[in-house]
């Protein structure tokens, strides 16, 4: 019987591959990803994941509405995310210093390359019909960002589902990408009904 952290691992997989292999094209330069780590993390660990509370993050948001309601954000300090420009837009590391039109553009590309497919993946499996909101992109501090998963999982959350890859350029640069996802507790017993069939 597959465990729901196969199941995340395996759907995370693929939607990574999906979001490396656009971002290869949208680049022109050949990219690669290191196996996604899947980690079931307390709400109240996760700022510190990301290098604390007060900590300038960017985060990329998108929310799955329908039978599998869910929300999934990638998720990256500032720094990290201004290297990940700089890298989607063929500059030098440390060229951005600051998050433009641009550069949310491409953020946001990456977001919902993952995002979608990794949400629609989970409907898919499930037989059960979602629809992904377009992506949004937040830049603000790690508390503010988790405040807006907690208010719209419309329970309480106690943990979230952590995916963390590194992607690595031809070039060997290596840039850490985090992932949250936060299935309503709906979908939590959807998918554990199922592994249960």
């Amino acid at each position: 019987m597959e465990s729901l952290r196969d199941m995340i691992q395996s759907l995370a997989s693929a939607g990574i591959k999906k979001s490396i292999s656009g971002l290869s094209d949208m680049i022109g330069e050949e990219l690669s990803f290191t196996a996604p780590e899947i980690n079931f993390v307390p709400i109240l660990q996760i700022p510190s994941l990301v290098g604390g509370p007060e900590n300038e993050a960017v985060g990329v948001y998108l929310r799955a509405e329908g039978e599998m309601a869910g929300q999934f954000m990638l998720i990256m300090p500032l720094k990290k995310a201004l290297e990940m420009v700089d890298m989607l837009m063929d500059d030098p590391i440390g060229t951005n210093q600051e998050l433009e039109g641009m550069g949310r553009s491409a953020l946001a590309e990456v977001g919902n390359l993952t995002g979608a497919f990794f949400l629609n993946g989970i409907a898919q499996i499930t037989g059960k019909e979602t629809v992904v909101t377009p992506p949004a992109v937040m830049l603000d501090m790690v508390s503010a960002i988790l405040t807006i998963i907690v208010a719209h999982a419309g329970e309480k959350v106690e943990r979230v589902i952590t995916i963390r890859t590194n992607i690595i350029t031809a070039h060997k640069q290596d840039i850490q990408a985090d992932f949250w996802y936060v299935p309503d507790l709906s979908t939590v017993n959807a998918l554990n009904n199922m592994r249960t069939q």
